[in-house]
Parts: C-alpha cells; structure tokens; sequence
C-alpha cells in the first residue's frame, strides 16, 4: 500500500536562536564605526512573510521576472542537466522561504530528494509541510541552518547527483569576492560530489527601475528593512524602537549595487547585555546601519565568476529585456 511521505527536518542551530560567536558577530557589526548588520538576520518569521509580500509588489521585478524565465526554458533547463547525466537530482534549494520557485520547477527537474535550506527554521519548517501534501511522494528534508558561513550538509542529504537552486539572486547580497568564496564552496568535492548549479541572478539596468524596486511606494520594503531592529531586540536583547529608524534605499553606481540602511531619525542609544557586560551604542541623528548590499552583474561578469569558480559548460537565459538572467553552470 503507498504511504505519503512525511517531510523530515533538521535544526543546525540546535536549541539556541543563534550560536555564541553569530552573536557577537552581530554586535560587533553594531558597534563597528560604520554599523553593519548582514541581511540574513532579516528572516525571521515576520521578515520571511514581509519579504514574501515585497515578491508581489509591481515595483519588485526580480520575483516576476525570473518566474517568466522559469516558465520559457524549464525544458530547456531540465534538459541541460540531462546532458551532463542527471536524471533524478538531489536539489538543494538555498534560502527556500516558502518553497514557490522550486515547487515550480518540480515537475520538470524530476528531482529524488529536495532539500530547501534556510535560516527562518519554523518558516521552512511548515512551507516544507505545505509541499509535501502536493508532492506526496517526494522525500523532502528540510535544513535549518546558516548557509552563508557553511556549506556541510546532515548526513540525511543524499551525497550524488547534487544539484544547488539558488534563485532570487540572492548571491548579489555577497560582495564579488564573496560571492566567489561561496561558489567555490559549491564546487569543493567535499560538498558531496555537487554536479551544477542552477543560479538567478539580477543584471544591471536603469538606477530608477533598481532603486523603486527597493523602496515601493506602500512601505513594505521600509517595513521588512526595520523589522530587522525587532529580530535583533530577540537575538541579542537589544532596545532598538523602529519609530526612532527610517529605511534608506540608494543605488551605488561606483560598486553596482543598491544599498539599503537604516537611518536613525534622532540622536538615540541603544543597548543590550552580554555575559561580561553591558554594551551601549550611541547613534546620532541621521547616522545609519547599513543592512543589505545587493551587487547587479552583467552576464559577462557573473560568467568570469563562474568560471573562477570553477564551473564549466555554463548556459544562461534572459527576459526579452535583458533584466535578469538565469544561469545552469555545471561541475
């Protein structure tokens, strides 16, 4: 008699929010001249269904437009890994939110196991239970973990035929020099025999169009960029008041990319304890937290990095329009 799957789902971070040293990671970013606060710490849940409300928005392109690529060339796309050999993929879906881009692509990838990783566990957590009652037979394991400092996978995840989704470009959120220490994790045998990469990522255009995208006009964007201020209150027990913080978004042409931040409206200061002692930051009007990079590339460039990387036999597909691009790199 078939019985459906349940989906299994394993927690990295353990009992604890947030290791000891991501905890001081953060405040160290906080108490830096310039403060910092990388954009992982947006997910938490609220940050993961605020960010699923920004995908919706008309001014935020990328979600739509990427869906269009998917939607023109998933056959061409399931057949590119065809022609490298693989049939029933491992796919790894890195950052998986709610599981939407992956579940669409289902149908054509054929994949044995899907495995959506990402840093909002209770989030994962039931979209993973949401995609096993329409994919009744898929064998599903969820990871909860920080995927950006690592990329040791349970031993639950099958080690052939590995396939990394990493859609929404989200590799832009990486300085270039980053982004290439990241994929060659990927491409490092010690992965577990990782066969491609499948990769969305934004291209460069108009600064109007970019800088909308991160500042629409309902304040959703301004909403998922403080609430941030409130995740980090629970992680490090923190006093930051969002009514003191107004969202800044800029495209910086020089290092091609939009920046976002948070400004602070007032002369404030914020504190929060450690085991040691208590720290304190005074932040003076107008002063800001830089909270997400997100780098645009041309197709030329992100090619080069690839290739650095260590991928071959890459294959690309864009919008009519050239605003962003999908990429199949193999190992």
């Amino acid at each position: 008699m078939f019985r459906p799957h349940s989906p299994q789902f394993i927690n990295l971070f353990g009992t604890s929010a947030l290791p000891n040293n991501e905890l001081q990671e953060l405040a160290l970013g906080l108490c830096a001249a310039q403060a910092v606060v990388q954009p992982k710490y947006f997910y938490d849940a609220l940050g993961s269904k605020l960010f699923e409300a920004i995908t919706a928005l008309d001014e935020y392109y990328p979600t739509r437009v990427e869906a269009s690529i998917f939607e023109s060339v998933h056959g061409e796309m399931a057949a590119a890994l065809q022609q490298h050999g693989i049939h029933k993929p491992c796919l790894i879906d890195l950052g998986a939110g709610n599981c939407a881009k992956a579940a669409y692509l289902m149908p054509h990838l054929l994949p044995s196991q899907y495995v959506p990783v990402d840093i909002s566990v209770n989030f994962l957590r039931d979209a993973a239970e949401q995609l096993q009652k329409t994919f009744t037979a898929l064998d599903i394991v969820g990871v909860g973990m920080d995927f950006s400092s690592g990329l040791e996978l349970p031993k639950e995840v099958q080690r052939e035929g590995r396939v990394f989704f990493y859609p929404g470009s989200s590799l832009g959120n990486f300085s270039p020099s980053q982004a290439l220490h990241f994929l060659q994790r990927i491409t490092n045998p010690a992965q577990g025999n990782a066969r491609g990469l499948l990769l969305g990522i934004d291209l460069v255009k108009s600064s109007q169009t970019l800088q909308t995208a991160y500042d629409d006009a309902l304040g959703v964007t301004a909403a998922f960029n403080k609430n941030m201020l409130l995740n980090i209150n629970r992680l490090l027990g923190a006093n930051f008041d969002v009514r003191q913080w107004q969202h800044v978004a800029l495209f910086n042409q020089a290092e091609s990319r939009i920046e976002m931040h948070l400004e602070a409206r007032c002369d404030l200061s914020v504190s929060w304890p450690d085991l040691h002692r208590h720290h304190q930051r005074d932040f003076k009007s107008g002063e800001r937290i830089h909270t997400e990079s997100s780098y645009k590339y041309t197709l030329d460039g992100m090619t080069d990095l690839l290739k650095q990387a260590g991928f071959s036999q890459l294959q690309h597909w864009t919008d009519p329009k050239s605003w962003f691009a999908v990429f199949w790199a193999a190992v």
